[in-house]
C-alpha cells in the first residue's frame, strides 16, 4: 500500500502540473517581455510604415484579424495558402479577392524574425497588428493580450458557410453568429465600428443601393455612380465605408447609420428600428462610450479559441505550415 507521504507527493505533482497546464493555456499582457520585448516596435514599424504609404491598409489589417478569429479562433488559420494538397480560407467566399494586407503580414513576421527569431506566432502578430493600425488612423489602444500559437490547418468549409457574417446579415444573423464566438450584441454593435474606415466592393452593396427603401435617396443615387445595376459590370469598384472620414478612425459610422446612410445592409441593420438602436444613438453621441467599448470588445474577441501551451506552433512562414 502506498504510504500517505507518496500519496500526497503524487497529488501535490498533479496539482502542480494542472496549475502549469492552466497558465500555459492563458494568454498574457507580457507574454514576450523577456523572450521578446521588442516586438511591439517591430510590428508596429511595419504597421506604420505600411498605413502611411496607405490609409486603406489600416482597415485591411484589422479585418485580417477579424476573419482569422471568426473561423477556428484566433489562431492564424487565414494566413496559410493554398497548396495541390490542402485549401486554405483565403479563397473561401468572403475572403476571396476581399481580405488583404497579407505581404505587410510578411514583412512584419520578417522584421520580428530578425529581432527574436522562433518565438512569436503569425496569429499575434496579427493581433499587434490590428491595434497598430487602429492607432495609426487615430483610434483607441488597448493592451493586447498574448501567447497564441499558429494553427497548422484552416476550415475552407467553416469560412464559407456562415461563420462571417456576410453583408446580406440580418439584425438576428449578426447577433448569433457574434454570439457564437463569445461575444455579444452591444460588442458586436461596438466592433461593426470599425467601418468607420475601409471600403467595400460593390458587389456587397449592389442590392441595398438599388433595392432597400430606409437608405437616404441621395446618398443611394451617388453609391451607384460608382457601382453599376448591373451583376458584372463594376463589380470590384470600391466606396467608402464611411462616406465623411473613411481614414480616420471615429463615430461618425453610428451617425450615418442615423441618417441612412449606412453602406452594406449589415450596417444599417443596426439602427433600423430594432434592439440596437439605442447603442448605435450612445455611440453617435458618446464617442469616448465606443472607444472604450471598441477596445474592450477587441480584446474579448481575441480570447477566443486561442491556441496555446503545446498546441499547433510557432510558423517561420506565416504562409505555409512548418514541415
Amino acid at each position: 500500500m502506498a504510504s500517505f507521504y507518496t500519496i500526497s507527493f503524487a497529488l501535490l505533482a498533479c496539482t502542480l502540473c494542472l496549475m502549469s497546464d492552466s497558465s500555459t493555456a492563458q494568454l498574457t499582457h507580457n507574454f514576450y517581455s523577456k523572450s521578446c520585448p521588442k516586438v511591439f516596435d517591430a510590428v508596429g514599424s511595419v504597421v506604420r510604415a505600411a498605413v502611411a504609404k496607405e490609409k486603406r491598409m489600416g482597415a485591411s489589417l484589422l479585418r485580417l484579424h477579424f476573419h482569422d478569429c471568426f473561423v477556428k479562433g484566433c489562431d492564424g488559420s487565414i494566413l496559410l495558402d493554398d497548396t495541390p494538397s490542402f485549401r486554405g480560407e483565403k479563397t473561401a467566399r468572403p475572403n476571396n479577392n476581399s481580405v488583404r494586407g497579407f505581404n505587410v503580414i510578411d514583412e512584419a513576421k520578417k522584421k520580428v524574425e530578425g529581432v527574436c527569431p522562433g518565438v512569436v506566432s503569425c496569429a499575434d502578430i496579427l493581433a499587434i497588428s490590428a491595434l497598430e493600425s487602429v492607432l495609426a488612423l487615430g483610434g483607441p489602444e488597448w493592451t493586447v493580450k498574448l501567447g497564441r500559437r499558429d494553427s497548422k490547418s484552416a476550415s475552407f468549409s467553416a469560412a464559407n458557410n456562415g461563420a462571417i457574417p456576410p453583408p446580406t446579415s440580418t439584425l438576428s444573423n449578426l447577433i448569433n453568429r457574434f454570439k457564437a464566438v463569445g461575444l455579444s450584441a452591444k460588442d458586436m454593435v461596438a466592433l461593426s465600428g470599425s467601418h468607420t474606415i475601409g471600403q467595400s466592393r460593390c458587389t456587397s452593396f449592389r442590392a441595398r443601393i438599388y433595392n432597400e427603401s430606409n437608405i437616404d435617396a441621395k446618398f443611394a443615387k451617388s453609391r451607384q455612380a460608382n457601382c453599376p445595376s448591373r451583376s458584372g459590370s463594376g463589380d470590384n469598384n470600391l466606396a467608402p465605408l464611411d462616406l465623411k472620414t473613411p481614414t480616420y478612425f471615429d463615430n461618425n459610422y453610428y451617425g450615418n447609420l442615423i441618417s441612412q446612410k449606412g453602406l452594406l445592409h449589415s450596417d444599417q441593420v443596426l439602427h433600423n428600428g430594432g434592439s440596437t438602436d439605442s447603442l448605435v444613438e450612445q455611440y453617435n453621441k458618446h464617442p469616448e462610450s465606443f472607444f472604450k467599448d471598441f477596445a474592450a470588445a477587441m480584446v474579448k474577441m481575441g480570447d477566443f479559441r486561442p491556441l496555446t501551451g503545446s498546441k499547433g506552433e510557432i510558423r517561420k512562414n506565416c504562409r505555409v505550415a512548418n514541415s
